[in-house]
């Protein structure tokens, strides 16, 4: 029985002491210390006897030790959160978590509105145009190289120019010997009509559809009086002498030889292979 009022350690007397009772023996309070107590994660003191001790995950903290690494505020009596062993109050915990605006640094939070393009994310009103610094929030945009630009930016810097009207081409657009247009500019000069996709021809820098190419500006033939285009059968053009023949209405005014690529006698307006222009002549 004496045993168990003495300390196992200094073998002290504990009559009228105060000790502790540890696994079926007992100790004083300064040899509980010494070789018994908990070292506190936080200070690196033993957690005394007369301390109060929290522990988490075969840790141990003095109670006043036991704060947000971040804030310090005491969490003792609050929940807490753990973030790689590190104790976080809910507050930090969530700043810890939240994804990092590239605009301010700053953490978004639950329930901030925000932007996200290609993996990286923004506070709404940290989207800025790269170029007036005006919010984009969650309004239209153009990415070039690492920066953005609202639509009016876009439009003044980069957007290409039509060579009729002058005004940005923001999208679609019709592309003419390295020169862009609007579709809606691109059209006929006699009746309007757009090319974008059609066929046209070109005279003397002016667009004319198949149709208007035909009836207001093409050459007719000599031969069958019908429009030269250059379209489809008759592409291949005779000319003399200030008149112009489809190849194939290029014969003979007496035996009907065509005379496209051959020698030929041309009399009175009209066309003879050598052999019938001696019989005419």
């Amino acid at each position: 029985m004496a045993e168990k009022y003495t300390c196992r350690y200094c073998k002290t007397s504990l009559q009228g002491k105060k000790y502790v009772q540890k696994d079926n023996y007992s100790c004083c309070l300064p040899c509980f210390d010494k070789f018994c107590a908990n070292i506190c994660v936080e200070c690196q003191n033993p957690i005394s006897a007369d301390s109060k001790e929290l522990h988490y995950q075969n840790r141990f903290w003095h109670d006043t030790c036991f704060h947000c690494a971040k804030c310090h505020c005491p969490l003792a009596t609050e929940t807490f959160a753990c973030k790689d062993d590190t104790i976080l109050c809910n507050s930090c915990a969530i700043q810890e978590i939240s994804p990092t605006c590239k605009g301010c640094s700053q953490p978004i939070l639950p329930g901030d509105k925000n932007v996200e393009y290609k993996g990286t994310i923004w506070h709404n009103n940290c989207f800025t145009c790269s170029n007036c610094n005006n919010v984009i929030g969650t309004g239209s945009f153009f990415p070039k190289d690492d920066a953005f630009y609202c639509v009016d930016c876009h439009k003044a810097m980069f957007a290409k120019r039509c060579v009729k009207c002058n005004q940005p081409i923001m999208s679609g657009g019709v592309t003419y010997q390295d020169q862009p247009w609007h579709a809606e500019c691109f059209v006929c000069a006699v009746c309007s009509k757009t090319l974008a996709g059609q066929r046209f021809a070109v005279v003397e820098d002016q667009f004319y559809c198949v149709d208007c190419y035909k009836n207001s500006v093409a050459k007719k033939c000599a031969g069958c009086k019908n429009p030269i285009t250059g379209f489809g059968k008759g592409s291949s053009v005779v000319n003399y002498e200030g008149q112009s023949w489809h190849d194939y209405c290029f014969h003979c005014k007496s035996c009907s030889t065509n005379l496209a690529n051959k020698r030929f006698v041309f009399h009175e307006e009209q066309v003879f292979c050598p052999d019938c222009a001696k019989k005419q002549l």
